[in-house]
C-alpha cells in the first residue's frame, strides 16, 4: 500500500458453495478488489485468487547419519530440499530421530544448513507423527510470550455481577481422561402445576469470556488457532492451560464464573421457556461417563452413591423427557461408533478401542444441543448479530449417488422436492444388525453437506433444527467463545 494514511480493510468474503481458494487467519493471498457502499462496513470487498506458501522458521525432518559421518535431514515436507547439519548443531540427535530445525542462511553453493532445536523421538512413534501433523496442517502450537504472560497474569473472577449459585448440586459428566470442563448440569422436576411432567434443566458453561477479552494477545491467538487439535498423546489447546485447565476448567468444589441457561420443558419435551444467567457457581462432583452410568444401572460408587438419589435420577429423568422431543423432532440418526487410540509407555499404538456409547452421553448431548438453541434464539430476540452452525441438505448430485448406491442393496430413496432426516433414518433402520449397517451409515454421512459457521441462518439439517449456535464449548471452540 502506497496511500496515505493507514491502509483500507478489505473485507475478504466467501460463497457458500465456491470453488475457489479459502484462506485462513494469517494467510497471505493475491486478492481481486471491489469498493463497496456499504457505509457501515469496510470499503472494500475482495475475492481471493491465490493463497500463497507460507514460511516457517521452523523445519521438521528425519535426522540421517551418512556413511562418511556427515549428518542430514530429511524434511517431512517434499518440497523442501535436504539440509546439512554441523556436528555442533546436532544437539543430541541419533539417526532416524524426527527432529524440529532452524534453517541457517542458505550458502551461493551446495545444500543449506541447519540447527536442530529439538529432538522430538522415533519416528515410529505416535508423538512423531502428532509432530508431523501438526506441522504438515501449519497448526500454532507454541503459545507466544505475551500470550503467556497474560495468562499468567489473570486473576480469579470474583462474585461482583454474578448470582451466587454456589450451593446448586451442578455436576460435570466427561470422559474419564478429560483436563478442561466446560460445562456442568443440573435437573430437576417443574413444581408449577400448569406444567405437570415438565421438568427445568440447568446448563452451566464456564465463562472464559471473564478472562479472554476482545482484542487482547489471548484474544488473537484464540482467533488464529480457532479451535484445540486433538491428537491419541496430546491436545493442542486454544487456550493456555492456565485458562483452559485451571481458571476455567469447572473443578470439582472450586469457585469458578459460569454462563447458565435455566430451560423449562413440557411433558412431551418441547422448550416452554430459558433464561440465562451470570453466575458463580461450584461443581459438586466430577464425574466420567462410565461412572454416571454405572450408578444409574445399580453400581453406585463412593462419589456417585450420595447424590444419585439428589442428583443422577433426576438428570436421567429429565433426558427421558428430552429424548420425547428429540424423537419427535426426527433428526439424523447415524450410528458411527467413536474409535479411540490407546498409546503404550513409549508412545507407538497399543490398540484401537470403540468405547461403549451410553445414555450418559447421549444425555450431556442433548442438553448441549438445546442450550445451544437458546442461546440462538436469545441473540435473535435481542437483534445481536450472531454466528450460527449450519448445515444445508445434501445436494441433489449426492443425493443421486446414493440412490445409484443404495439401489445396489435392493434399498430405495424417494425422491422429492425436500429431503428430511426421518428419509435417511428410515433406510438406517432397515440395514440395523444386517452385515452392511456400518457400510450405509458411512455412505449416508458421506452424502451429507458440511457444517459450517455462517452469520447467515438456514437451520441445521441434520438436527432438524430451524435455528442452532454453537455455545457450550468456549474453551475449546473461538466460536463458542464469541
Amino acid at each position: 500500500y502506497t496511500g496515505a494514511g493507514s491502509p483500507p480493510v478489505i473485507a475478504i468474503r466467501i460463497s457458500r458453495g465456491a470453488s475457489g481458494p479459502v484462506p485462513g487467519i494469517g494467510d497471505r493471498v493475491l486478492a481481486k478488489t471491489f469498493p463497496t457502499d456499504d457505509p457501515s462496513g469496510p470499503a472494500y470487498t475482495g475475492r481471493v485468487m491465490k493463497i500463497f506458501e507460507k514460511r516457517s522458521d521452523a523445519v521438521l525432518g528425519v535426522f540421517r547419519v551418512l556413511k562418511d559421518g556427515t549428518f542430514r535431514i530429511e524434511p517431512v515436507e517434499r518440497r523442501q530440499p535436504e539440509l546439512i547439519v554441523d556436528k555442533e548443531f546436532q544437539n543430541g540427535a541419533k539417526n532416524g530421530d524426527l527432529v524440529e530445525v532452524k534453517p541457517a542462511r542458505a550458502s551461493r553453493y551446495g545444500l543449506p544448513r541447519a540447527k536442530v532445536l529439538a529432538v522430538l523421538g522415533s519416528l515410529s512413534s505416535e508423538k512423531a507423527v502428532s509432530m508431523i501433523a501438526i506441522h504438515a496442517h501449519d497448526i500454532p502450537h507454541v503459545f507466544p510470550a505475551d500470550v503467556i504472560a497474560e495468562a499468567e497474569a489473570v486473576k480469579p473472577a470474583t462474585l461482583d455481577h454474578r448470582e451466587d449459585w454456589r450451593d446448586l448440586p451442578l455436576v460435570t459428566i466427561d470422559p474419564a481422561d478429560a483436563k478442561d470442563h466446560d460445562d456442568a448440569v443440573f435437573a430437576t422436576p417443574d413444581s408449577d402445576e400448569k406444567n405437570p411432567g415438565g421438568v427445568v434443566v440447568t446448563v452451566a458453561i464456564a465463562d472464559v469470556a471473564a478472562y479472554v477479552r476482545y482484542g487482547t494477545p489471548l484474544d488473537r491467538e484464540a482467533l488464529k488457532r480457532g479451535n484445540s487439535v486433538y491428537f491419541p498423546d496430546r491436545v493442542v489447546p486454544m487456550l493456555p492451560e492456565r485458562i483452559s485447565n485451571d481458571l476455567c476448567s469447572l473443578r470439582e468444589g472450586e469457585d469458578r464464573p459460569a454462563i447458565a441457561v435455566r430451560m423449562t420443558f413440557s411433558s412431551e419435551g418441547r422448550k416452554l421457556r430459558h433464561s440465562f444467567h451470570r453466575v458463580m457457581m461450584k461443581s459438586a462432583a466430577k464425574l466420567a461417563y462410565p461412572q454416571a452410568q454405572a450408578a444409574i444401572d445399580g453400581v453406585p460408587d463412593d462419589k456417585t452413591r450420595p447424590i444419585l438419589d439428589s442428583v443422577l435420577k433426576p438428570l436421567w429423568d429429565a433426558y427421558a423427557v428430552l429424548k420425547r422431543g428429540r424423537d419427535a423432532r426426527q433428526p439424523l440418526e447415524l450410528d458411527l461408533p467413536e474409535r479411540k487410540i490407546l498409546l503404550k509407555p513409549d508412545g507407538t499404538v497399543d490398540r484401537v478401542i470403540v468405547p461403549e456409547r451410553l445414555d450418559a452421553h447421549k444425555l450431556i448431548e442433548e442438553f448441549m444441543i438445546q442450550a445451544n438453541v437458546a442461546a440462538a434464539e436469545t441473540l435473535e430476540g435481542k437483534k445481536e448479530p450472531l454466528v450460527y452452525r449450519i448445515h444445508d441438505a445434501p445436494s441433489l448430485a449426492k443425493q443421486e449417488s446414493l440412490r445409484d448406491f443404495l439401489q445396489t442393496l435392493s434399498l430405495s430413496l424417494a425422491r422429492g422436492a425436500q429431503m428430511r432426516p426421518s428419509q435417511f433414518n428410515g433406510i438406517l433402520e432397515r440395514v440395523r444388525g444386517a452385515d452392511n449397517e456400518a457400510l450405509v451409515n458411512e455412505v449416508v454421512l458421506r452424502s451429507q453437506s458440511q457444517a459450517e459457521y455462517s452469520p447467515k441462518n438456514i437451520g441445521h439439517f441434520g438436527l432438524n433444527l430451524r435455528r442452532y449456535a454453537h455455545f457450550t464449548s468456549p474453551i475449546r471452540r473461538y466460536s463458542d467463545l464469541i
